[in-house]
């Protein structure tokens, strides 16, 4: 059967990222359950419309019940913010919101809750929210369109995606993960939200996950501020020839994450990682990883705890449990907790190593460990 883009039609696709077979990341099985082969069978590729632009996932073949994580702190001061921005633009109008939410967990709806606004169950609302919810959705086409209906005739749908640029431009292949459908550039927005009938009025950027923006789009044909321009042109010129050069980043960061957990254990350094996140699926396992390498990750989800990671023998602990096992070393697998995880778990402070290979502040795997 002809594969055909997920947000367009198109039936002309290119491969960006192939990972071969890897674990389900949102299935995370009892601890004491053995690791079967079958586990790390999960095709994984990233394709891209040469139509829309819109990188997509190539196919999902995983039937999970994601377990919902823990907001971090930085997503919701980000969220804070970002309401700030809009409300100050003088996009809130009216007094109803809906919104389209994320498996991953958090609302927006007590930030608009603050300005007076009520959360519309059914019918058209004057403020739609969409923290990225979008890119869950197997079928963009439809997404899109329900989003747009959503929205009033005079309202704002606003919209946040993890930037494709920053994906691209800082190495990040594994954001690439079953049930993430879409990663979108703002240009490719522009015309998926255009074949709805909304134009998009203006944008944000944020740092969070490397690279976010947030858009406003209306019903009609509207003129953009200079904001949109400046981010797409931005956008444009990370990826203008470099989508493929993705595929090249994941051999080295595999090697050298393996490399180090190797020399941490002929150091005698029990090493821990902290955050069970889908984006460190993957990576695990196609690093090898197992409990004589990696002793435990910890979570703050009581769902995830008391599970391990797919494809791998090694738990899920607490951030108690970790705290207690007095770790030599902790891989922190999502760079945006390091503030906060610093300041809830000051008693391993020294002990953080940041796994970010390809940024601008990823450390060096290092050779040798203080404890």
């Amino acid at each position: 059967m002809t594969r055909r883009c997920r947000g367009c039609g198109n039936s002309v696709l290119t491969t960006v990222l192939d990972l071969g077979t890897v674990p389900a990341a949102d299935h995370f099985p009892p601890h004491d359950s053995p690791v079967d082969p079958a586990e790390t069978g999960h095709p994984l590729r990233m394709d891209q419309c040469v139509g829309c632009g819109l990188a997509q996932l190539a196919d999902d073949d995983t039937v999970t019940a994601e377990p919902r994580g823990i907001e971090p702190q930085a997503l919701r001061d980000q969220a804070a913010a970002a309401v700030r921005l809009v409300h100050a633009a003088g996009l809130l109008h009216g007094s109803t919101v809906a919104e389209f939410g994320s498996p991953h967990g958090g609302t927006w709806l007590p930030l608009l809750t603050e300005h007076g606004f009520t959360e519309q169950t059914e019918g058209a609302a004057e403020v739609v929210l969409d923290c990225f919810g979008i890119m869950h959705e197997p079928d963009q086409q439809a997404a899109f369109a329900a989003r747009a209906a959503a929205t009033d005739a005079d309202g704002v749908l606003l919209v946040q995606y993890h930037s494709l640029a920053a994906i691209v431009g800082q190495g990040q292949w594994n954001a690439l993960r079953h049930g993430h459908f879409a990663y979108y550039s703002l240009a490719t927005l522009q015309a998926l939200l255009r074949a709805v009938g909304m134009s998009v009025v203006t944008a944000w950027e944020f740092e969070l996950y490397g690279g976010t923006v947030l858009l406003a789009a209306r019903h009609g044909e509207h003129t953009a501020d200079p904001a949109v321009e400046r981010v797409s042109a931005a956008e444009a010129q990370v990826l203008e020839g470099s989508t493929p050069a993705l595929q090249q980043v994941v051999d080295k960061h595999v090697h050298a994450l393996r490399e180090w957990l190797e020399i941490a254990a002929a150091q005698g350094t029990r090493v821990y990682a902290y955050g069970a996140a889908s984006r460190a699926v993957a990576l695990l396992s196609m690093a090898g990883a197992r409990r004589g390498l990696l002793a435990g990750v910890a979570d703050a989800s009581p769902a995830k705890q008391g599970c391990r990671m797919p494809g791998t023998d090694v738990p899920i602990i607490s951030p108690a449990a970790l705290v207690a096992a007095d770790p030599g070393a902790v891989l922190l697998t999502l760079p945006d907790l390091l503030t906060e995880v610093r300041s809830l778990l000051p008693e391993l402070e020294g002990r953080w190593f940041v796994d970010d290979p390809a940024g601008p502040t990823a450390p060096t795997y290092g050779k040798t460990f203080s404890r």
